[in-house]
């Protein structure tokens, strides 16, 4: 969802309360008072691991990685965030500190909410606990299904999958095939759980099989079929 001005703070609840509706007007006014909005520089963290979590957020514009730190000091990119979606807010209902940590891949626009207020409104109006009943739900049912892929899965079963799913989170532009992501290759290795190196090698790979073209950043997906296809045969 795109907004006419990234700093909307009307129109970003606005976006928010059509998810959780019904929101009476005292409610939409809560989160409007509450809400504080932030821009982001390509490569800035929006939080660290090891923070405490006091605040939900909400991406308005631009992309965001949840990443990890692994062992042997690579990243594990575990989700990516897209307009309009929530992250942080996972560790404040564990009664912990985040675990993970938020970059902007690109310029990005985040909504803050004290996490108070969000538990507030939460115990007061059942719609919003069932929307992050369901939100978390489907977020652990992707990390199971991610667990199995990232470790059973081959390397070009799993960089076929990492296109995949970056065209159906970002889509393409308009000349029909370009990711609508530009990513580094360490980026892409680490969303595919493999080495910079292989996932450089996976790539040219897949440009001489003429399943895709590569201009710096940019990549074209150009037999969409046979990458799903090896994606789906792992």
């Amino acid at each position: 969802m795109a907004f006419k001005k990234d700093n909307n703070k009307l129109a970003i609840v606005q976006a928010i309360s059509e998810l959780w509706q019904p929101l009476t007007d005292e409610e939409i006014n809560i989160l409007s008072d509450s809400i504080y909005v932030q821009k982001f520089k390509r490569n800035q963290l929006v939080y660290k691991d090891f923070d405490g979590p006091t605040r939900m957020m909400c991406l308005v514009q631009g992309k965001v990685k949840i990443f990890k730190l692994g062992i042997g000091g690579r990243n594990q990119i575990l989700r990516i965030i897209k307009p309009i979606e929530f992250f942080g807010f996972r560790a404040y209902f564990a009664d912990e500190d985040y675990k993970t940590a938020a970059m902007a891949f690109e310029p990005s626009t985040v909504a803050f909410f004290s996490m108070p207020v969000i538990m507030k409104l939460m115990k007061n109006n059942f719609n919003i606990s069932l929307f992050f009943i369901k939100y978390l739900s489907k977020q652990l049912g992707y990390s199971d299904d991610r667990t199995v892929n990232l470790t059973q899965k081959h390397i070009r079963g799993r960089l076929a999958e990492s296109l995949i799913f970056l065209k159906e989170s970002y889509g393409i532009e308009e000349d029909g095939y370009t990711l609508s992501i530009y990513l580094s290759r360490e980026d892409l290795a680490n969303l595919s759980n493999m080495t910079t190196s292989n996932a450089i090698r996976t790539l040219s790979a897949f440009a001489n099989e003429k399943l895709i073209a590569i201009d710096g950043r940019k990549i074209k997906l150009i037999n969409s079929e046979e990458i799903l296809r090896i994606s789906q045969m792992g």
